[in-house]
């Protein structure tokens, strides 16, 4: 197996998840919400031709939906070095295409994630970028260090920063569709989750 997938989530805990969304509808109904999202992760993830890592952002739950994947921990001080960490530990396990997601986008498919592991056989990373400025998706096929580095992350610069740093490096990045994480209330009105509101 020459192909690795990243899936970074949060311990669903109450109060502790989409607390952008729970401003709006609770934190109980907010938990619920990312509850759904971390199921319908697992099931486009699960049959994928990939290894699959799932990295709590806390602690190891024994017992949960990930039970299939193999269980890990984001370590690192900011998202981007918890990312940078797990990707360089998959380069160095002999992984060659190693892709990162998170559990917001209800939009994101099996179909775009396998698209994402094809085009890295002639780009040297690929992208999903989503409306708020941000990415579902980053894929490579080697550690390119630049792109975890000089972030404002969880802000609208972050798709266009990374961008920026793949042309002065010459890095060729292929562009996936552009999606819609739900991270506000707004978004969740917007989405097939409606119904939750």
């Amino acid at each position: 197996m020459t192909n690795a997938l990243i899936i970074f989530v949060r311990n669903p805990v109450l109060g502790k998840v989409k607390t952008r969304l729970a401003a709006g509808i609770g934190n109980e109904k907010a938990l619920q919400v990312y509850k759904h999202l971390l199921q319908y992760t697992s099931v486009i993830t699960k049959n994928l031709p990939a290894a699959q890592f799932v990295y709590y952002a806390d602690f190891i739950t024994e017992d949960d939906l990930w039970n299939d994947f193999e269980k890990r921990i984001q370590r690192g001080d900011g998202l981007g070095k918890r990312m940078r960490n797990a990707f360089e530990e998959l380069f160095k396990s002999g992984f060659k295409k190693v892709c990162i997601i998170g559990s917001d986008c209800y939009e994101l498919s099996s179909e775009i994630l396998m698209t994402a592991f094809e085009k890295l056989d002639t780009a040297d990373s690929v992208i999903g970028p989503v409306t708020d400025g941000g990415y579902y998706l980053l894929g490579m096929n080697k550690l390119i260090p630049a792109f975890f580095i000089n972030k404002d992350w969880s802000t609208d610069t972050v798709f266009a920063s990374t961008l920026k740093d793949a042309a002065k490096l010459n890095y060729n990045i292929h562009q996936l569709p552009m999606l819609t994480d739900i991270d506000t209330e707004a978004d969740l009105r917007n989405s097939s989750l409606s119904f939750f509101v």
